[in-house]
C-alpha cells in the first residue's frame, strides 16, 4: 500500500473529489500535475538561522530577501503603521490575472526570554522561500507575500492590511494562506478556521505528494492573522505545527532554534509550495466558482 493510499489519508479525504498529480502519485479520476521550484534544504535551514530577536531587524531581512528573489520596486514595498510600529513587508508576485492569493505570517514575536524562533521566525523566513518557488513559473494569480508586523499585540498588522483594502480589493483575494509556529512536528492545520475549499484543496495535495498533514484545532490558545481576513468573508486558512505536547513551548524561553525539527520544518516549506502552486491552478475556475455560490 502506497502512502496515497494509506487509511490515514482517506479519513482526512472522505467526501473529497479534487484529484491531482504530483511526484507520480494519482488521486482520483482526473488529474493535473503541479511542479514547483525548491530551494535547498540549506538554504531555508541558513534563512531560519538568521534569525534576529529584534523584531525590525526581522522586518528588513524578510524585505532583504525577498530583494534576493528578485522582487523589487514598486513591487516590493512597506506599509507603515501609526503608533511607531515596524511596517508590514510586501511583495506582489505578478500574475496573468487580478485575482489574489495572499500569503502571510506574522515577523514579530513576544518579548521573553525565548527567541521566538517557533512563533513566528519558522513562518515569516518561509516566505521569500516560496516567493522563489513560485516564480520560476507562469501563474494565473498574482501572489501577496505579507510579513506581518504586531500580530502578537492582537494582530494589528494583518487588521491594518485587511482594513485598508477597498470593497474590490477584498472581492479579487481567492485565499488568504498563513503560517505560523511550523516545525515543531510534521504539518498542520487549524481545521475549525479553515474555508472548507482550502481545507479539501490541502488534503489532495498532501494526498497525491505523500507529505503528512494532519487537523489539530488551536482554538484554546489564541487567534492568528487569518481571522482578520475572515472578519470580511475571505476564505483563510492556517498552517502550523502545534500538538498537545509541543505548544508550551511558545511564549516561553523554550521557543529557540533547537526546538525546531529540521526534517519536519523543510516538509513544511514543500507541502506548502506545492498547496499554493495548486490553489493557483484550480482556484477560481468555472467549477471552483459554482462550489461557491452553492450550484
Amino acid at each position: 500500500m502506497t502512502r496515497c493510499q494509506t487509511d490515514a489519508y482517506r479519513r482526512f479525504l472522505r467526501g473529497l473529489g479534487a484529484a491531482i498529480v504530483i511526484v507520480g502519485c494519482t488521486v482520483g479520476a482526473s488529474s493535473q500535475q503541479i511542479r514547483i521550484r525548491l530551494a535547498d534544504r540549506s538554504a531555508i535551514e541558513e534563512h531560519l538561522q538568521s534569525f534576529s530577536t529584534k523584531n525590525t531587524e526581522r522586518e528588513a531581512l524578510i524585505r532583504k530577501w525577498f530583494a534576493e528573489s528578485e522582487c523589487k520596486d514598486p513591487d516590493l514595498f512597506e506599509q507603515t503603521l501609526k503608533h511607531k510600529l515596524p511596517p508590514n513587508v510586501i511583495c506582489v508576485l505578478p500574475g496573468e490575472t487580478q485575482e489574489v492569493i495572499v500569503v502571510g505570517a506574522h515577523t514579530d514575536h513576544v518579548d521573553t526570554s525565548g527567541a521566538g524562533v517557533v512563533d513566528n521566525w519558522t513562518g515569516a523566513s518561509l516566505l521569500p522561500s516560496l516567493l522563489y518557488s513560485l516564480s520560476g513559473q507562469a501563474r494565473r494569480h498574482t501572489f501577496v507575500f505579507v510579513g506581518f508586523t504586531a500580530e502578537e499585540k492582537g494582530l494589528v498588522g494583518s487588521r491594518y492590511y485587511a482594513q485598508h483594502l477597498t470593497p474590490e480589493q477584498r472581492t479579487r483575494i481567492e485565499a488568504m494562506v498563513n503560517m505560523d509556529s511550523l516545525g515543531l512536528s510534521p504539518t498542520k492545520v487549524w481545521a475549525t478556521h479553515a474555508d472548507k475549499a482550502l481545507l479539501d484543496a490541502l488534503a489532495s495535495v498532501a494526498v497525491a505528494s505523500g507529505l503528512p498533514i494532519a487537523a489539530v484545532n488551536v482554538d484554546g490558545l489564541g487567534t492568528a492573522d487569518s481571522e482578520s481576513f475572515a472578519r470580511y468573508r475571505i476564505p483563510r486558512i492556517t498552517l502550523h505545527s502545534l500538538t498537545q505536547e509541543t505548544w508550551p513551548i511558545l511564549h516561553s524561553s523554550r521557543d529557540q532554534l533547537t526546538a525546531v525539527k529540521m526534517k519536519d520544518y523543510y516538509d513544511s516549506y514543500h507541502l506548502i509550495g506545492l498547496y499554493l502552486a495548486y490553489l493557483d491552478d484550480v482556484l477560481g475556475k468555472p467549477a471552483d466558482k459554482a462550489v461557491k455560490s452553492g450550484k
